[in-house]
């Protein structure tokens, strides 16, 4: 009963997993299901014969309950076995939280239960992308984390678990969550929340669970990270990149080109490694993926930029380079002219560079890159 292995779990807190590899097969008798009304009403919305992912599986406890067909994924070899022995006929895969090995749209349903709150809260954003990434138009995502007193000023605590503390397995690293700035991180993702329910703290249970259900839609996920020293911000998303999960996909857009030619990426339209080998992160500034640019509202980029502060506060890119200049007009300064910016944006200082867009030809190739070297260099 084999288990399908990818590279290790460097995402997830090593001792976390170390734990987990270490607990093995006992955990399954250690731990239960405890809400399987959650995980049947999962089921039951799902399309009948099409896969779904127990993202997180430990001993596979919960994957009667999910249907069929199903696939079992655990950042532990030990636990993705415990799964394996359990269950013969599913297939049990080890590997990456935020490095999932499947196709895009591979699955309709991803069931991760208390799993991604073992991240660090700056990796979820980028464990989500992948989940995105695996699940077809309109897939559904149950997410279950802890929420918890005491949170930062950015909606989220770390910490890892002492002895004496009531985990029954310490060492373990948790992210405890608000459930709205949860919410905002999964919607960031490409996701649309459909249902937030959060259980009322109390003195036995001060980490009570979130219950948060939603679904894929035709959006580009932020690709963003811890570390980075250039966040790149387009306008909004094509329909072409939504599709692909990719922004700037189309040949005649010139971004991934003028990124290899600046000597800043070494994969074209590649997102994923971007972030992780070149520490350059990717977002909008409207996330709402439209067929033109001028089907967005000046609302929808004032509202965009707020979410582009906060993310800018919390995740402190060395700078923000902002792709094209029409919406940083419509939302900041309708002057606003190519280059350093005379304020920061949550932190960060803002580079505005031309539009990368074939139509934009009058602005060479050679020109964007130095402008994107210009950005990384920083003020």
């Amino acid at each position: 009963m084999a288990v399908f292995s990818w590279a290790s779990s460097e995402s997830v807190h090593r001792q976390t997993i170390e734990i987990y590899e270490d607990e093995g097969a006992a955990y399954a008798i250690r731990r239960g299901v405890q809400r399987t009304d959650l995980a049947t009403d999962f089921s039951e919305s799902l399309p009948d014969g099409r896969l779904r992912l127990d993202l997180g599986c430990g001993p596979g406890h919960h994957l009667p309950l999910l249907g069929d067909p199903a696939v079992a994924l655990d950042g532990a070899h030990a636990m993705a076995a415990a799964s394996r022995a359990a269950h013969p006929s599913v297939p049990a895969v080890q590997a990456e939280l935020a490095h999932l090995p499947f196709d895009r749209a591979t699955f309709v349903g991803v069931w991760a239960s208390k799993v991604l709150q073992h991240l660090p809260a700056a990796e979820l954003p980028a464990a989500l992308a992948e989940v995105h990434h695996i699940l077809a138009l309109d897939g559904l995502l149950h997410l279950t984390a802890f929420g918890g007193p005491q949170l930062g000023p950015h909606g989220h605590r770390e910490e890892v678990s002492e002895p004496g503390s009531g985990d029954d397995l310490p060492g373990r690293l948790f992210t405890w969550w608000d459930p709205h700035r949860l919410s905002e991180v999964v919607e960031a993702a490409g996701f649309e929340v459909e249902s937030l329910g959060a259980e009322v703290p109390t003195t036995e249970v001060p980490h009570p669970h979130i219950h948060l259900a939603a679904r894929a839609r035709r959006r580009l996920p932020d690709h963003v990270g811890t570390g980075m020293r250039l966040l790149c911000c387009g306008l909004n998303p094509s329909l072409h990149a939504a599709d692909a999960g990719v922004g700037y996909v189309t040949a005649s857009n010139r971004f991934w080109p003028a990124l290899a030619a600046a000597g800043l990426a070494t994969r074209d339209r590649d997102p994923r490694h971007l972030l992780r080998q070149h520490r350059i992160g990717m977002t909008d500034l409207v996330k709402r993926a439209t067929p033109r640019a001028a089907d967005l509202e000046v609302e929808e980029y004032r509202e965009g930029l707020e979410r582009l502060r906060r993310l800018c506060e919390w995740l402190r890119p060395a700078a923000l380079a902002v792709v094209g200049l029409a919406g940083w007009r419509a939302a900041v300064d309708r002057r606003a002219v190519v280059g350093w910016q005379p304020e920061d944006l949550g932190g960060a200082p803002v580079y505005l560079m031309p539009s990368t867009s074939g139509l934009n030809a009058r602005v060479s190739l050679d020109e964007l890159s130095r402008h994107l070297r210009t950005a990384t260099s920083g003020p």
